[in-house]
């Protein structure tokens, strides 16, 4: 379950293998070893273009604090994700 802070929806970053945030179409993807960035943004110059660098500065200000919490290793090996089979086909 996704996280609000201030009524916007963030991913409670390394924690779960199932979270997904999009801002735009900007994706957030929450892993347990990382947090994948993919997709794109227009900063527009009007409202909208606020909130979304407001969504995108409080997911980002989470993951620092978050990392910045932890003594962490000096580089991790991240695995490549494995594609499996639909078993509904």
């Amino acid at each position: 379950m996704l996280n609000k802070i201030k009524d916007i929806e963030v991913i409670d970053a390394f924690e779960n293998e199932s979270e997904t945030i999009a801002i735009d179409n900007l994706t957030f993807e929450n892993r347990t070893d990382r947090v994948s960035i993919f997709g794109s943004i227009d900063i527009t110059r009007d409202k909208i273009g606020l909130e979304n660098v407001y969504m995108l500065k409080q997911q980002i200000d989470l993951i620092y604090d978050k990392l910045k919490s932890e003594d962490l290793p000096d580089k991790i090996e991240v695995l490549e994700a494995k594609t499996v089979e639909n078993p509904f086909k």
